[in-house]
């Protein structure tokens, strides 16, 4: 199986590039599982998600901990499945970057020795102000991270945790950057 992670701060195009690879890759006629998160479909995910609309420490760390165990469950699920393909992530291991800083770098080392990893782990690196264009553009409830100076803080650390990743450019219109992420699966 391979195990594909698509990361990056909010309007990065984590979901619409997840999207294109599942029907690319469905229309291959392989079995391919996509788990966005926080997901709607688990108690954990619902719960993450609702604590990111308020503000607040208690909030934050109820987002982190329901957004944790919304992971652990997909992982659980899926990760293992003999049936499956491709198993595709939108968002996975990089909600540590909303951690105080001191903590962050060391909970992802700690994250990344319990989690699987792949070769296939790509962070969309867009910079802040496109991503607060469309994270306007969506008109969605603001969740407490979407403000300039987070989006600013949490790309920062993202790029210092991710550098073993696969970078892309997500400044870069949709269908660039899907063709960058097809080509670096297809040749790995």
């Amino acid at each position: 199986m391979k195990f594909v992670v698509i990361d990056g701060l909010d309007g990065a195009g984590k979901s619409t590039q997840a999207d294109l690879l599942y029907n690319q890759f469905k229309n291959q006629g392989l079995n391919v599982i996509l788990r966005n998160h926080p997901s709607q479909n688990t108690t954990y995910g619902v719960k993450s998600k609702n604590a990111l609309i308020k503000t607040g420490k208690i909030n934050h760390l109820k987002a982190t901990i329901f957004y944790g165990l919304d992971v652990l469950y997909s992982l659980n699920n899926y990760y293992n499945a003999d049936d499956i393909d491709i198993l595709i992530f939108s968002r996975y291991t990089l909600a540590v970057v909303y951690l105080p800083s001191i903590m962050n770098s060391i909970i992802y080392k700690i994250v990344t020795i319990i989690l699987p990893v792949s070769n296939y782990m790509f962070f969309l690196d867009v910079s802040p102000r496109e991503s607060l264009k469309r994270l306007e553009e969506r008109g969605e409830v603001e969740e407490m991270f979407e403000n300039k100076d987070a989006l600013l803080k949490a790309r920062k650390k993202s790029l210092k945790i991710t550098s073993t990743w696969n970078i892309i450019d997500a400044d870069k219109d949709i269908i660039e950057v899907n063709k960058e992420i097809i080509e670096i699966i297809n040749n790995s």
